[in-house]
């Protein structure tokens, strides 16, 4: 492996020690014992369910590769996925709302493990079925936990200032100490001890027993709206009014789109990016590198949430727009690095500039993961929580499947070019939710202000 790669990730290394331990009392929140007990304990369970999440994401292409399926099958297998988060995780949201967000959680569990028993066979009908549950598993993950968290946070008193450091420190952990280990872990029982590509499926389907063992005996159940007397569709209708009648919220879902859209895309694209002509690159190093740059951004995240007097909907319109800037380098290094004709080698000047920007961009997703919980903690109405992040994804699994089913026939720049253009979209989109999110917060001390003067012009009354 070349040096450059291991001075990229050395120096990437460096930064993130360097903010995690330089932080004084002004980058710090100060909490209770209660709160940190509780906090730890989400931590553990959200690490142990994204442990089963990045364990599997490597290996999911190359075992369907080597059951013999071609690029054209196993792309179908990739859309039933989306497919299936996108056309059952509004129902499996509602159903969390409804029925308990804890409940929802244990499903997630069963779900994907079941998923990734369907792994150990070789029959497509069988794996698309492993497909469709990892799509509803994928759609509870990344709703109901967040959900329980904010509910149960709420509900046990704590500040919300506090909210924003365990989403901080669920990113820093679940999106990168953990993704770096279950790559090293699944590469370690695929390759190194030759269990072969399903292992690393079972290890995750271990890790995801543990961390429901976990919520059954240590969380509490809470609820959306639990009312009996509303069925999936009026809580279906009450969502879509909700996002329709407030402004702040479709802006968020919106912007949310715009992002992660951009982000999966990104998943399909980098490996060409890099390596147009069959260059020679580490990509399990250069994922690790990714998710370490991830992690600098989530740390980054912590200090600037720390300040109170720091808008997430200010900093967050830099980052939207410094994403676009770095997915705009694939079209700017085509037109001034003369292109390399030679098939194979090592990567090459334009991929290496590339890969610096695509490093600034996974810094970004760093900041955008806890930043945009605390925008859904602070804008999306408790009762319907589940199931208007689930609608979010709605418009996010549609333009994945169309990427997915479409990647050929665009070239890498045009892509990139498309998603920068999301990007700087999602940017003025932020600006707008500032915008409204400020007047908003206005009304409110000038209805107090009114409500204390007649107070006062009441008090001599009373005397």
């Amino acid at each position: 492996m070349e040096m450059f790669y291991y001075l990229v990730f050395g120096a990437m290394s460096v930064v993130v020690a360097v903010l995690e331990f330089s932080k004084n009392n002004k980058d710090r929140i100060n909490t209770s014992t209660a709160f940190n007990a509780f906090k730890n304990n989400y931590l553990v369970v959200y690490s142990l369910m994204m442990a089963g999440d990045w364990l599997q994401g490597p290996y999911v292409y190359f075992l369907y590769s080597q059951y013999g399926f071609s690029k054209g099958d196993i792309g179908r297998l990739f859309i039933a996925g989306f497919g299936s988060s996108m056309l059952f995780g509004t129902v499996v949201g509602s159903l969390a709302d409804k029925t308990g967000r804890k409940r929802a959680c244990i499903t997630y569990c069963i779900t994907y493990i079941l998923s990734c028993i369907t792994k150990h066979s070789p029959q497509y009908k069988v794996l698309m079925v492993g497909r469709i549950l990892g799509g509803i598993a994928t759609s509870l993950l990344f709703s109901a936990f967040e959900s329980w968290l904010v509910a149960e946070h709420n509900k046990r008193g704590y500040e919300q200032q506090w909210l924003s450091l365990t989403f901080s420190k669920a990113i820093f952990l679940g999106n990168g100490l953990i993704a770096i280990f279950a790559g090293l872990f699944g590469n370690m029982l695929a390759d190194n001890l030759g269990f072969g590509p399903v292992a690393p499926f079972d290890a995750a389907a271990c890790f995801l027993a543990i961390g429901m063992a976990i919520i059954l005996s240590t969380w509490s159940e809470n609820f959306g709206d639990p009312s009996e007397s509303k069925d999936l569709l009026t809580q279906f209708r009450g969502a879509a009014v909700a996002i329709a009648s407030d402004e702040k919220i479709a802006l968020l879902g919106a912007i949310q789109s715009l992002f992660e859209g951009s982000m999966y895309t990104f998943v399909f694209l980098w490996t060409p990016a890099l390596s147009p002509n069959d260059e020679d690159i580490p990509h399990g190093f250069i994922f690790a590198t990714f998710m370490l740059a991830s992690m600098l951004g989530s740390s980054i995240a912590s200090r600037l949430m720390a300040h109170q007097n720091l808008k997430v909907e200010g900093y967050m319109q830099i980052v939207f727009a410094v994403s676009a800037c770095t997915f705009l380098l694939p079209l700017v290094t085509g037109f001034l690095v003369p292109p390399s004709g030679e098939k194979g080698g090592s990567i090459s000047f334009a991929g290496c500039i590339q890969l610096f920007g695509f490093c600034t961009f996974e810094s970004c997703v760093g900041i955008f993961w806890p930043s945009i919980m605390k925008m859904r903690s602070q804008y999306i109405p408790e009762e319907a929580r589940s199931t208007i992040m689930n609608f979010f994804r709605i418009p996010l699994n549609i333009f994945v499947c169309i990427v997915l089913y479409n990647v050929n026939a665009f070239p890498i720049t045009v892509m990139f070019g498309m998603c920068s253009i999301f990007l700087l979209m999602a940017s003025i989109l932020q600006r707008r939710l500032m915008v409204v999110a400020e007047l908003h917060n206005k009304s409110k001390p000038e209805d107090w202000t009114s409500l204390k003067e007649r107070d006062t012009e009441a008090e001599p009354l009373n005397i």
